[in-house]
């Protein structure tokens, strides 16, 4: 089944009982990403009265309430990404106090639609693992393995020649496999090892 995230962070921004919602949806790599970026938010509305967020990064997903009310605003918005079939997206709202209590269903409300409205306006792409590999091979066998790579649409990150040439080479995570049959029958003598 198939994961997706985002082509590209978008934000909206509503008004509910004179509360601002500032709603933001954005591709992240990992949680450190998060981080930085829910930093910058901080720092761009320092009189923001709540912060809230949740992230979808595989093992490092997470959440926040951020002060409000527990339940009311990082679970919600966790949920809508699940919804989607969301990774590697963190999900924001920043939110201006307007002096009316909003109650938990309010405030449930007023998150997950933030978040379902930014993601409404947001591309989705599908999210694809790739790895990344060194194969060490003969000479004489480079210019084939080389040709059958670029007719794969696999990415040559590099070079470089000792007793053997060895070629870093990224490609779908999904595809290692099929690589690794190959192998054999394009180079003789040919080894492979991941390198990230």
């Amino acid at each position: 089944m198939p994961i997706y995230t985002l082509a590209a962070a978008v934000e909206i921004e509503t008004e509910i009982r004179k509360s601002r919602f500032i709603g933001i949806v954005m591709p992240v790599d990992n949680r450190v990403v998060a981080q930085v970026e829910l930093e910058r938010l901080r720092a761009q509305h320092r009189a923001a009265t709540h912060v809230c967020w949740a992230l979808m990064a595989g093992g490092h997903s997470g959440m926040s309430d951020d002060g409000e009310p527990s339940g009311t605003a990082g679970r919600p918005m966790l949920e809508v990404l699940r919804h989607h079939e969301l990774d590697g997206v963190l999900a924001a709202v920043v939110r201006y106090y307007g002096g009316i209590k909003l109650g938990a269903g309010g405030l449930v409300r007023a998150y997950t639609d933030a978040i379902a409205s930014a993601l409404k306006q947001a591309q989705r792409i599908e999210r694809i693992a790739y790895a990344e590999v060194e194969i060490a091979i003969d000479y004489a066998d480079e210019s084939q393995l080389r040709y059958w790579l670029q007719q794969k649409q696999y990415v040559l990150l590099g070079s470089s020649h000792d007793t053997l040439a060895r070629l870093q080479v990224r490609l779908p995570l999904a595809e290692l496999d099929q690589l690794k049959l190959a192998l054999p029958r394009l180079a003789s003598n040919a080894s492979i090892r991941e390198i990230m």
